[in-house]
């Protein structure tokens, strides 16, 4: 646990609310004579601190969106692709209690098991410490990407499906080119076609990022042409 405070950059006084952060309702099951509660209830509380956070930051540092744009960024951020980056970057999979069954079924590489569990951390953080702490926690997790994970929250398959439908008979579409890597691991690459002919291609840790990567390549395309 010590290690996992120090990539975090925060010390618990209560290192029970971390455990408990950590614990996975199947761990919890199988210990229930131990008492210990599973994580669920400081994942409802962390998705709403974090949704806060979030939404705060947005709303003063962005007084020229509308709320269309502000929500969408904040969906990007707040995400379960973008919380999984997070918990990889702490490594926070090999923390989790986890239990037999889950274990055995890959649940320390789960998208949604890893999610879930970096927004009890949240919660716990701020149970601990108060909500300075825990700004302090999303801002440098999760804020430090919103150049890259958002460009004013735009959609690019849709961006580009208004941009194509200028015209009538147009017809997208997108083909996977390559996955590679391990289960909890990989990269795809995506396509994506106009009428048959590529016009732009991307990679991405789900096929639903690398069709937005191919998208916003295509609408760079596109946007060039007079």
């Amino acid at each position: 646990m010590k290690s996992l405070e120090e990539r975090i950059g925060y010390q618990f006084q209560d290192r029970s609310l971390l455990e408990n952060a950590l614990t996975h309702s199947s761990y919890a099951n199988e210990h229930r004579g131990a008492g210990m509660p599973s994580n669920e209830r400081l994942e409802f509380l962390g998705d709403s601190i974090l949704g806060l956070i979030v939404a705060d930051h947005l709303y003063r540092s962005r007084p020229d969106l509308p709320e269309g744009d502000l929500t969408r960024i904040r969906a990007a951020l707040v995400c379960e692709g973008s919380l999984v980056e997070v918990a990889k970057a702490l490594d926070l999979g090999s923390y989790l209690r986890l239990g037999k069954g889950e274990e055995a079924g890959g649940g320390r590489h789960r998208p949604s098991i890893q999610a879930d569990a970096v927004e009890a951390m949240l919660a716990a953080v701020y149970l601990d410490g108060g909500i300075g702490q825990v700004r302090k926690l999303v801002h440098s997790l999760i804020l430090k990407q919103e150049k890259e994970r958002t460009a004013v929250g735009r959609d690019y398959k849709t961006a580009l499906q208004e941009l194509v439908q200028r015209e009538s008979g147009q017809v997208l579409a997108y083909h996977l080119l390559e996955e590679r890597g391990p289960d909890h691991a990989k990269t795809f690459s995506m396509e994506v076609c106009l009428n048959g002919q590529p016009i732009g291609s991307g990679e991405g840790r789900s096929k639903k990022e690398a069709e937005q990567a191919a998208a916003k390549a295509a609408v760079a395309k596109l946007e060039r042409k007079p």
